[in-house]
């Protein structure tokens, strides 16, 4: 019910946001590096942009990180190669919400949307637990894809958006020191805003 609410409550903040040409919604994540634009596609992928926005509008994302990274040197084992910068709440140990609605997954075969450069997704275990993290992606990523190898269930995850502008910041954030597939000093979100 929690859910469905939320999703009700979205879509009336939606009515009155601006939109571009083809109705499509702008936001701008606002780092210590600078600022990167998204164009979200709330007509392709409705659930995970409703979502996405109800966690944008809470102020969930403000001073969070992007904490995780994929690159060559750091690969999980056994998966297709791939590149991109995670973020959201997961490190973000002083926040103390309460639990997130997971949202209903959307694959890339309903949505016709795919993981290409600068492409916006959800992160997820299994199909329908994703919340509030999110990562973008770096060079085309066929593997996220409906079907694509980099998930033993075939399903991919659930592309939303995509960098308009700020893929050099992006890639500053990529190129950050890691152990492992974290950053040994996430990057600070300081805000998400809706243009």
């Amino acid at each position: 019910m929690k859910r469905f609410f939320i999703i009700i409550a979205t879509f009336g903040f939606l009515i009155g946001c601006k939109t571009t040409k083809t109705g499509n919604l702008k936001v701008e994540i606002v780092t210590e590096f600078g600022e990167i634009e998204m164009e979200l596609y709330p007509q392709q992928a409705p659930k995970s942009v409703a979502a996405f926005l109800s966690y944008v509008e809470s102020g969930f994302y403000n001073r969070t990180s992007f904490y995780r990274v994929l690159n060559q040197e750091n690969q999980p084992m056994g998966a297709a190669e791939a590149a991109l910068i995670q973020g959201g709440l997961w490190a973000n140990k002083e926040k103390k919400q309460d639990p997130v609605a997971t949202i209903e997954h959307e694959t890339t075969k309903q949505t016709g949307l795919l993981h290409q450069d600068g492409t916006v997704s959800l992160a997820r275990g299994v199909p329908g637990t994703a919340s509030t993290e999110f990562f973008i992606c770096i060079g085309d990523q066929p593997g996220f894809d409906f079907g694509g190898g980099n998930n033993s269930d075939n399903q991919g995850y659930a592309a939303f958006g995509k960098v308009t502008k700020g893929m050099d910041v992006v890639k500053k954030i990529h190129h950050q020191p890691v152990d492992g597939e974290l950053f040994i000093s996430p990057v600070f979100i300081k805000e998400i805003n809706l243009l």
